[in-house]
């Protein structure tokens, strides 16, 4: 029998796609599901972005680009992290890839050999972890504290950073908590970095969706324009997510071992795309707002829901599109909640186990759906609650 490489073992997934396939199932049965599983806008991407791509593409933009994207492209993003993290960017400090996720990968293959160290937060995104394992380098799980609204304690990062850490990834806004970041939690990282020389991977996807003050990004503090690769893209502000456009910005060194990576992997990030994406930039942030107004209506009455919910509590998110409710006074494990209640309640949701050891406990919803939906799965979710 025809074997597979060993390390195809060492990669994960994510439970989202398949909870939506497993909801799917029981659709294509005739069983009625809420969504709040998957992390993608409800809203159409923004017309004028759909008319410049299509513009795009009847002109015939529909080649090759460089590896690390268009000038064009890489100009405006440079202009953008300029203006909204408050340094200097530089165009060739810009690489363009086809999504945000080849960026986790490029960091982590850029950054760490074999055995080194990466601290990753947990709960956190999964591919944080699988990659880390792929690489072949070693992941060190960062607990996120319900207590610290969902931030880290520094003593809990400084026990764990040692002369093998190589990379350290941070997420805010986050998921799958919703948790932000402070200027002073980033301060203290920074000061760590630069202490024991690691780079930080600042994932910033929800950077345009943060709903109590501004984005903090450490990118911006004194000290870290050398050591931080930022991660960021268009899925989520634009409503973007089956356009696959992601950046980050890092120093120029690593900006072209990330080129390097692309010209082996994927080539270059489609051209009309890119377009698109610099008509986003450029004149669609009152769609952003809007859409930021409607998300945090939609947060503010589900955590009200949730919190109303005998046996569940839920602290108030403050950025991404994601709660984080507490369901240790449910009699079951937070797995066999959630499957409890896509079976017999119709909500589709993902268990806290999902995104870590520290996520144990909890569920991971999305209100990156309609008030009428949430309301129907707050309903469906009270019910089974109560037959339990």
């Amino acid at each position: 029998m025809l074997k597979l490489a060993k390390r195809m073992n060492r990669l994960g997934t994510e439970s989202a796609f398949e909870v939506l396939a497993k909801a799917k199932e029981l659709e294509a049965q005739g069983k009625d599901i809420v969504h709040l599983e998957i992390g993608q806008p409800d809203f159409k991407t923004p017309v004028n972005v759909c008319q410049v791509a299509f513009q795009a593409m009847k002109d015939g933009q529909t080649g090759y680009s460089p590896p690390a994207g268009l000038p064009a492209f890489r100009e405006v993003v440079a202009d953008w992290v300029s203006r909204t993290r408050r340094v200097s960017v530089q165009p060739d400090q810009v690489s363009v890839t086809p999504g945000a996720k080849p960026i986790i990968f490029f960091a982590v293959l850029a950054c760490a050999d074999d055995g080194d160290e990466v601290i990753y937060p947990d709960p956190g995104f999964p591919i944080y972890e699988s990659v880390i394992n792929f690489a072949g380098a070693k992941p060190v799980p960062l607990p996120l504290k319900e207590s610290v609204d969902f931030r880290f304690r520094i003593e809990d990062l400084e026990a764990i950073v040692s002369d093998r850490t190589r990379l350290l990834i941070i997420n805010s806004p986050q998921n799958p908590t919703g948790g932000v970041l402070t200027r002073s939690d980033l301060a203290m990282i920074a000061e760590l970095a630069i202490k024991h020389n690691f780079y930080v991977l600042s994932d910033e996807i929800y950077s345009q969706l943060v709903y109590d003050g501004d984005h903090q990004s450490i990118l911006s503090i004194d000290g870290m324009q050398d050591r931080t690769i930022l991660l960021d893209g268009h899925s989520k502000s634009y409503a973007m997510t089956g356009w696959r456009l992601g950046y980050s910005v890092s120093t120029k060194l690593l900006a072209d071992q990330f080129a390097k990576l692309m010209v082996n992997s994927n080539s270059c990030t489609a051209t009309f795309t890119q377009i698109a994406g610099i008509e986003a930039m450029q004149n669609s942030q009152g769609f952003v707002n809007q859409m930021r107004l409607e998300f945090k209506t939609r947060r503010d009455f589900l955590v009200r829901g949730l919190n109303d919910i005998e046996g569940i509590s839920c602290i108030m998110p403050s950025g991404a599109f994601y709660t984080f409710p507490n369901v240790t006074g449910i009699p079951m494990t937070c797995a066999e909640f959630a499957d409890y209640l896509l079976t017999e309640a119709g909500v589709a949701l993902l268990p806290g186990s999902s995104f870590g050891m520290f996520g144990d406990g909890y569920l991971r919803m999305s209100y990156a759906s309609s008030i009428d939906n949430i309301q129907e799965a707050l309903i469906r979710i009270d019910k089974a609650v109560s037959e339990v």
